[in-house]
């Protein structure tokens, strides 16, 4: 148990009250709900294509000037939502990322967690609804989860041994959306040739069975959508947390000038990534390229930033606890939206910017290929007690002197320490849906204004 939490059941139980108490005045004074507008944009899209006959990407949500940018895959795998009236589809995903989010922590946290029972799991269900990215993934009805699930899962069976099947959840997760495609990067830097055929082989399969779907909308996508950056959102809106997103927010559009800058931190991706497989830790090289995948993206909104909870989970194992904390804090703060409206100057620059400095001082500065603290302690403790060799014998060093690898499925179990700032008084509110700290429209989906998580401003029909 982390010393400093309450021992008892009673204490436990008021902590929890506590808890909760935060969480219900924090949601209520910072408004976060999406209106499902991402999902609406799912079910609105495959609904036009299987019952109204229509095409995938000319769909547009009623009001607005936005519809679907993911691959054709995508749809493909939405299909179900044809069966299901919208209120279904939302209850539906609901339910599904709950799961998702369970997995992903189980995968993190490991055997550790049964330690802690129900009073763990509703510690950190408080601390996580406090995230902002995770509230918006849910609000939106958004699929980050679902698919840093299918990652994590494919770090779990490489780092268990059992490579059969290791790159599947790689390989649809690249195909539904383009973001993890880096993955199959890392298996390639690790040189788990295997893995990363596997990867590439499902990716390429899902991509043609939509061909052979609708040729129509493959052709499409991958010729004209895929780099139609309007068709997604504008760079500069301050929910774009990449490094593109910065340099928009900056003025600079020279696209020379973004490539290099992506180049350097594929460099340290790499190097840093590679350094963790050999050191046998694959949570903190799954965390790395989660990293990476985020700052090398055009566009990263804030709720693409549940690729950061690897990286939590491995500040924790290594006993950076605190940093830890103080990181998430700011991440449930909705702390870029004080410049939604002018990022100009140095306190634009750097407090618009907030969570993508996040992200790059992880991506520069995460422990890799360390053990946890119990481990260290452990292997020394051991050490000097191990009786010396005689003088006619070769000396031997004892195994537990020898580091282990960081195996996935390490980390602490719990996200302790972590205390969510209040946004400041006088707040201003905006009908901007994407925002946290403020107001979404009632129906955004029949406004004329944007009410999505993609921009401030409708790109041109």
């Amino acid at each position: 148990m982390t010393p400093g939490l309450p021992r008892t059941d009673r204490g436990r139980l008021l902590l929890l009250l506590a808890l909760a108490t935060v969480v219900t005045v924090f949601t209520a004074t910072v408004p976060l709900l999406r209106d499902w507008f991402d999902l609406r944009v799912y079910y609105g899209t495959i609904d036009h294509w299987v019952h109204h006959g229509g095409r995938i990407y000319d769909y547009r949500v009623p009001g607005t000037g936005y519809g679907f940018t993911y691959p054709p895959f995508a749809a493909v795998a939405m299909l179900p939502m044809a069966l299901l009236d919208l209120r279904t589809a939302i209850a539906a995903a609901l339910l599904l990322n709950v799961a998702a989010l369970a997995l992903i922590l189980w995968l993190l946290a490991g055997p550790a967690w049964r330690r802690h029972g129900w009073y763990g799991w509703a510690v950190t269900a408080c601390v996580l609804a406090l995230f902002e990215p995770l509230r918006d993934t849910f609000s939106f009805g958004q699929v980050n989860l679902l698919l840093l699930a299918l990652v994590l899962t494919d770090a779990a069976l490489l780092a268990g041994g059992r490579t059969r099947w290791a790159g599947v959840g790689i390989g649809l997760a690249a195909a539904i959306k383009l973001t993890p495609a880096l993955f199959i990067g890392l298996l390639l830097v690790a040189r788990r040739w295997r893995a990363a055929a596997v990867a590439t082989a499902v990716a390429l399969g899902a991509t043609a069975l939509a061909a052979s779907a609708d040729p129509d909308a493959s052709r499409f996508y991958w010729t004209e959508a895929l780099w139609d950056t309007n068709r997604v959102g504008r760079l500069a809106y301050v929910s774009n947390q990449s490094v593109q997103g910065v340099l928009a927010r900056l003025g600079e559009t020279d696209r020379a000038v973004w490539a290099a800058a992506v180049l350097l931190v594929l460099g340290v991706w790499a190097l840093r990534a590679r350094r963790a497989v050999a050191a046998g830790d694959w949570t903190a090289a799954f965390a790395l390229t989660g990293l990476a995948a985020c700052l090398v993206s055009p566009v990263t909104w804030v709720h693409h930033l549940v690729w950061l909870l690897p990286s939590f989970a491995v500040l924790i194992r290594t006993g950076h606890t605190r940093i830890a904390g103080a990181l998430y804090a700011v991440l449930c703060t909705s702390v870029v939206w004080l410049w939604f409206d002018d990022a100009s100057g140095v306190d634009g620059f750097l407090g618009s910017n907030t969570y993508a400095w996040i992200t790059l001082g992880l991506l520069l500065w995460l422990p890799a290929g360390q053990q946890s603290p119990e481990r260290r302690t452990g292997s020394r403790s051991t050490s000097t007690t191990t009786t010396a060799p005689s003088p006619a014998a070769p000396a031997i060093s004892p195994a537990s002197v020898h580091p282990e690898p960081a195996s996935f499925g390490t980390a602490a179990a719990t996200v302790g320490g972590v205390a969510a700032a209040g946004r400041s008084a006088g707040f201003d509110v905006s009908s901007e849906p994407t925002g946290s700290t403020r107001l979404p429209a009632s129906k955004p989906q029949s406004s004329s204004e944007r009410a999505s998580s993609y921009t401030a401003e409708p790109p041109p029909s």
